[in-house]
């Protein structure tokens, strides 16, 4: 899916630019922490009290970093949460909302409860979308829409790496990478 999607670039080197910028900003604010933090902190809340925690093969606040961006940077949610923010169209998220429920409650097997409190993250992230999007109707073209979903193709490609080669790219601080196409769609590039 990460690369396929990534295949509909129609600018390379804004796709490159976004990454890098985006992904300075994201380590600047250290995205990828906040997120594990507040995994921790639930991780924390929900296992006070338990005596031994140390069999989970996966922990509470991995399960909702990992199902959080999973579910966040898809095509799909921002398609779908500027579709109803620009349009007030809530198709796609509805068909999003399906699609996530299922592999949700799959994911949910392997990596336990932190991925179905993933849900808020989710919410607030396409929520935000929307919102923004409904303020941003004049500047978000087509062109800047495919070079959002372009962007958050590579992000589901890097999840993607994390999760089947163990390794450790901070896909959270690359978060804001999806909304760097946007400046330059106000700037007249795109």
């Amino acid at each position: 899916m990460g690369i396929s999607g990534a295949l509909e670039c129609q600018h390379v080197l804004i796709c490159i630019i976004s990454m890098v910028v985006g992904g300075l900003i994201g380590e600047l604010i250290d995205i990828d922490k906040g997120l594990n933090s507040l995994g921790d902190k639930i991780e924390e809340k929900l296992n006070k009290g338990k005596t031994d925690v140390s069999k989970e093969k996966v922990s509470i606040s991995q399960g909702f970093v990992s199902a959080s961006l999973l579910f966040c940077v898809g095509a799909m949610a921002v398609v779908g949460a500027l579709n109803s923010g620009l349009f007030g169209n809530n198709d796609t998220l509805f068909a999003k909302s399906a699609l996530d429920g299922v592999s949700s409650f799959l994911f949910s097997l392997t990596m336990g409860i932190g991925v179905l409190l993933s849900a808020v993250a989710v919410f607030l992230y396409e929520g935000i979308i929307a919102c923004g999007a409904f303020l941003l109707k004049g500047v978000l073209s087509t062109a800047v829409i495919t070079e959002m979903n372009a962007v958050g193709s590579l992000l589901i490609l890097a999840l993607g790496i994390n999760m089947i080669l163990k390794a450790n790219i901070k896909v959270a601080n690359l978060l804001p990478s999806m909304f760097v196409p946007i400046i330059f769609g106000i700037i007249g590039m795109i």
